[in-house]
């Protein structure tokens, strides 16, 4: 029920352990941004008229309503992590699920968005198409846009994989009292902690794509 890996030795030194490898994970996982960020501010730098114009072509309603979205799953999952603590089973797996759903409708208004993209012929590698002073810095900042929040997209879809996993594993686990999933809490601080890097990263990525500039 709560087994100790006998290199830590105590419950306590194993969740610091668990904790702080989460933590060099998320670290490693701005690698995989940091590059993008740089090029779109590269970008910017170089022509920040051009790069306006193009964010004046996302959907900012979307965006806004995935950011809503993406801010409500990290209070919930914020209460995931509160009935995990207090062993309330099956608070938990409501927040678990509802922040799964909310995970999926982002993904599904991105999806959605992608569509609009490709029908406005803003995609690069497609038949790409923008007015003419800014075309090069358009097609650079969609080049962006698109690696920027597929890549986000991926991460998203990795969390609630990974919340749906733990869905499963505490609906099976042990129904005899609260000690059944009492091996699940650190556990669940961990993945929203991942959760939360993944709004974070979004938040940020609303802010540069959809809102800098654009006036």
């Amino acid at each position: 029920m709560n087994e100790v890996a006998e290199h830590f030795g105590t419950r306590e030194n194993q969740d610091e352990g668990t904790e702080f490898g989460m933590w060099v994970f998320l670290a490693t996982e701005l690698m995989f941004f940091g590059p993008l960020l740089l090029g779109y501010a590269f970008v910017r730098h170089q022509d920040p008229a051009g790069v306006a114009e193009a964010s004046r072509h996302t959907d900012l309603v979307i965006g806004s309503l995935n950011t809503a979205v993406l801010l409500t799953s990290a209070m919930v999952m914020s209460f995931a992590i509160r009935a995990a603590r207090l062993l309330q089973r099956r608070s938990l797996l409501v927040y678990l699920a509802i922040a799964a759903v909310l995970g999926l409708l982002f993904l599904a208004l991105k999806g959605y968005e992608y569509h609009d993209d490709i029908d406005q012929n803003l995609v690069p590698w497609l038949n790409f198409h923008f007015p003419a002073p800014f075309h090069s810095t358009g097609m650079l900042f969609f080049y962006e846009y698109f690696a920027l929040t597929a890549l986000h997209a991926f991460h998203l879809s990795v969390a609630v994989c990974v919340v749906m996993v733990y869905i499963v594993r505490i609906a099976l686990a042990d129904r005899n009292g609260p000690g059944g999933i009492a091996r699940f809490r650190q556990q669940i601080a961990v993945a929203g902690l991942y959760w939360h890097f993944v709004d974070g990263m979004w938040v940020l990525l609303f802010t540069l794509i959809y809102v800098v500039g654009r006036r």
